[in-house]
């Protein structure tokens, strides 16, 4: 499939993150809108950032499978987090959920002053298919 990801010798090493990713080939990409800690019914699901991950990456799975993919094929994820909240706690939740045989993405994290009422986490992605 053409992607590829780059980890350069001298730059800082992190199993939850890739330095960059490159697309080789003419693909198609999934983009993958805002997710957020929310139930089915769009109700918000914990309170701490680590919940919240825990149940975007629970919601974002069926949009990948539903193109016949894998997460593997992510290329970017960032992350919104509200001040105050605990990024370690999202960074140990996502860790639980992604293969670590599987190259991660690159992510930006963005700390914010809000989001929705009650959401303190927001991760959207683009995805390789």
């Amino acid at each position: 499939m053409g992607v590829r990801h780059i980890n350069p010798e001298g730059l800082h090493r992190n199993a939850t993150f890739s330095q960059a990713v490159v697309v080789e080939k003419p693909t198609k990409t999934i983009y993958i809108g805002g997710q957020d800690g929310v139930d089915a019914n769009g109700k918000v699901v914990g309170s701490a950032a680590g919940e919240q991950v825990g149940r975007c990456s629970a919601t974002s799975r069926p949009l990948w499978r539903a193109r016949g993919r894998a997460w593997r094929t992510s290329c970017t994820g960032p992350f919104a987090v509200v001040e105050c909240h605990s990024f370690d706690e999202g960074v140990a939740a996502f860790r639980q959920v992604w293969n670590p045989a599987d190259p991660p993405p690159v992510i930006t994290v963005h700390v914010v002053a809000s989001l929705n009422p009650g959401f303190v986490v927001e991760i959207d992605a683009v995805a390789v298919v």
